[in-house]
């Protein structure tokens, strides 16, 4: 079987910012949850999608923000879209398919947490975490734990990876600590770029094993001197960062592998959601579960 974790926050962001805002028979902005409603029909209508789950963080804010306080927080986030994240849970339970919703941890945490529990779960044969997400390229096992961006329809496998970053997977956190990524928050280490981090980490794979002086490096790297310097002078930060970009695989998700199976929609709550939407046919598409 393969098994589908799919990233809800990522595809609800997608959807706000992708498909038209539509109002609900009550005036209310529901154009987001319209579009990952069709989303997931659509990965439902495909071959071998059999075990799925869906994953959002039903507040932004999570352990993290208590760690470092640029991380990432719901300011920004426009109000319309934020008012929709408890209605595309419940449109997804409506489908029928396992919701995680995260308030201490993230959804990128339970993906993770999922993704390491059953990557050698007996009749597994390949984990689709379904998100362009360059976080969770950390969670890549190999070709039996990989990343997929649907929009796209490409696959990351442990060679991608590499060939993308330049590390392994096992790397990411220690990368992203060094470049940094602003759509969480982590600014990074100056003078540090992807190149760079690429090479250095490449040769060394963690931050802990680069050596504190560039005349040590046994890697050439364009701005070497400054670049150690930069490290050597935010060591504790770049060592902060690669916590808040370390993704959790201590979840507790109470659901077991089977629980993951799609048996079909829950038809009572999608006639119900249908009304809420303002969008018939949603139990039409969504015939078949087993």
């Amino acid at each position: 079987m393969n098994v589908h974790l799919v990233d809800g926050t990522y595809e609800l962001f997608r959807a706000y910012f992708g498909a038209p805002h539509a109002s609900g028979p009550d005036g209310r902005e529901v154009g987001a949850v319209r579009g990952l409603v069709r989303s997931l029909l659509a990965l439902l209508r495909e071959n071998g999608v059999t075990h799925l789950a869906v994953a959002f963080d039903h507040v932004i804010e999570s352990f993290r923000n208590g760690l470092f306080p640029g991380y990432k927080t719901s300011a920004g986030v426009p109000a319309d879209l934020l008012a929709q994240f408890g209605l595309a849970e419940d449109a997804v339970r409506a489908l029928g398919v396992v919701v995680w919703s995260m308030v201490e941890f993230e959804a990128d945490d339970a993906l993770a947490t999922a993704a390491a529990r059953w990557a050698e779960a007996p009749g597994v044969e390949r984990i689709l975490v379904c998100t362009p997400d360059k976080d969770l390229a950390q969670c890549v096992r190999g070709i039996r734990v990989v990343g997929l961006d649907r929009m796209r329809r490409r696959l990351l496998d442990e060679d991608g990876v590499r060939q993308r970053y330049g590390v392994g997977p096992g790397s990411i956190p220690d990368w992203l600590a060094l470049v940094g990524d602003s759509a969480d928050g982590i600014p990074g280490l100056p003078r540090w770029g992807e190149r760079s981090a690429s090479a250095v980490l490449g040769r060394y794979g963690r931050l802990e094993s680069i050596p504190e002086f560039h005349w040590k490096w046994e890697v050439p790297v364009r701005g070497a001197v400054a670049l150690a310097d930069s490290l050597r002078e935010h060591r504790a930060e770049a060592l902060l960062y690669r916590t808040l970009a370390t993704l959790r695989t201590d979840v507790p998700l109470a659901e077991d592998l089977d629980a993951l199976r799609w048996r079909g929609p829950d038809r009572a709550a999608l006639a119900g959601m249908e009304a809420v939407l303002g969008e018939g046919g949603l139990s039409a598409r969504a015939r078949g579960g087993g």
